[in-house]
């Protein structure tokens, strides 16, 4: 290369004939014509000497010809393979786009206040729920697709009322709604295009509509993975939490200079584009959604009820009737006839019983009551050494107009065998 380079240049600029080129380079002449003759630097070729595969080739086309997505190790086995797999593999992914059709994907343009994109994203077991339980909590993350603002909220579960209270809660703190938001197949929102009632009611309420993606389709919804990955690399590294509350206010304190940062996308700070994005979304309601999950049971005597696999207390004067229970993201609260019964701060383990102390003292005093009310109606009990009265058989048959019993004959003497 650095001769030819030279060569040429000193028949170029130097004005110097082959013959003296050959001489001060100690070169042929002949190699110095070719290097004067050849417009591009010289490349050293091999003259490819073929692979084992090549002889296979004709029956790995025919396989691809029909069965374009076939396995290179099923291909291996129909075709008598035997040999490195590596080399294999390396032909099939050679020939296997001259089979198989491509899948384009357009670059999508996003206008303000159009969609937001949501997702969850779990960070691994490192959220103290007890004192000797890890868990791995999904986090809610919701992307405005024009502006790239990122939000996030760590949820207590995956289920269709706890997702829904995080998308409002972050909506609320956007203070607008946009005209679509974009799940994947989310089992909480719902599954083969048939949203959950919670879901559908969510997105009436809001005015908005909930799209779900198809299977296998992620530039749908390339923002929110983007950003998922920017929360793995850029977030948790080097972070240790405390509680689930801890989690959340870290996360917080994180999201402004996340949101600060210079997209690549627009070349433009999503903290900054986030009012062109919000002003041209709808309002919220002036009524506040209906969030959380909701039942209604009949309070047993042992006066809890369960709440995601926890027990609460419950006030135990409200035995036997209908209570409603109402678990939000950080509270339980149970109401009977529109009354406040039992509030408990909600659990993010399993298997615990939280109780109200007051609860536990009310118990104590119906049962007080209860056993001195059933001791009353069993009468005053007779001290020790008192002879009790007893009737003869021959009364009852008077009161019941029965005939007189007769009396039992006398028992046949037993007889004793000595032998």
């Amino acid at each position: 290369m650095e001769d030819w380079a030279e060569i040429r240049r000193l028949h170029r600029s130097e004005q110097m004939a082959v013959k003296a080129i050959a001489r001060r380079l100690g070169l042929a002449r002949n190699t110095v014509r070719s290097a004067l003759a050849s417009e591009v630097p010289p490349k050293y070729e091999r003259t490819p000497q073929g692979s084992r595969v090549d002889g296979f080739e004709p029956a790995i086309r025919r396989l691809l010809t029909q069965f374009p997505e076939m396995p290179a190790t099923v291909i291996a086995e129909r075709i008598g393979w035997e040999h490195s797999s590596s080399v294999l593999r390396a032909r099939v992914a050679q020939l296997r786009p001259l089979f198989s059709p491509p899948d384009p994907a357009d670059r999508t343009t996003y206008t303000a206040g159009e969609i937001v994109q949501c997702d969850l994203w779990f960070p691994g077991k490192v959220v103290p729920v007890s004192a000797k339980r890890l868990a791995d909590p999904p986090v809610l993350t919701m992307v405005a697709a024009y502006s790239g603002f990122i939000m996030a909220l760590l949820l207590p579960s995956r289920q269709a009322g706890d997702l829904v209270a995080g998308m409002w809660q972050l909506l609320a703190g956007l203070g607008g709604v946009p005209k679509m938001l974009v799940w994947d197949n989310e089992p909480g929102i719902g599954q083969h295009r048939r949203l959950t009632l919670g879901a559908r009611s969510f997105a009436g309420t809001l005015g908005t509509r909930i799209y779900q993606a198809a299977p296998r389709d992620p530039e749908t919804k390339g923002v929110i993975e983007r950003a998922n990955g920017f929360f793995e690399t850029s977030f948790m590294p080097g972070r240790s939490f405390t509680s689930p509350g801890d989690y959340n206010t870290q996360l917080a304190a994180w999201l402004p200079r996340a949101n600060a940062r210079v997209l690549r996308r627009t070349g433009e700070r999503p903290g900054v584009m986030i009012d062109e994005d919000r002003s041209a979304m709808g309002a919220l309601p002036p009524v506040a959604p209906t969030v959380g999950e909701s039942t209604r049971v009949r309070l047993g005597r042992d006066y809890y009820v369960r709440v995601a696999g926890n027990d609460y207390s419950v006030d135990p004067t409200m035995i036997g009737r209908f209570v409603d229970v109402h678990a939000g993201l950080g509270e339980v609260v149970v109401t009977c006839a529109g009354t406040q019964v039992a509030a408990h701060v909600r659990s993010w383990s399993t298997h615990q019983t939280i109780t109200d102390p007051g609860h536990v003292a009310m118990a104590g005093q119906l049962r007080s009551a209860f056993q001195a009310r059933t001791a009353a109606m069993r009468g005053p009990v007779p001290a020790p050494g008192t002879a009790v009265g007893q009737r003869a058989l021959s009364h009852y048959d008077e009161v019941f107009n029965l005939p007189a019993t007769p009396p039992c004959p006398p028992l046949a003497p037993t007889l004793q065998v000595v032998r």
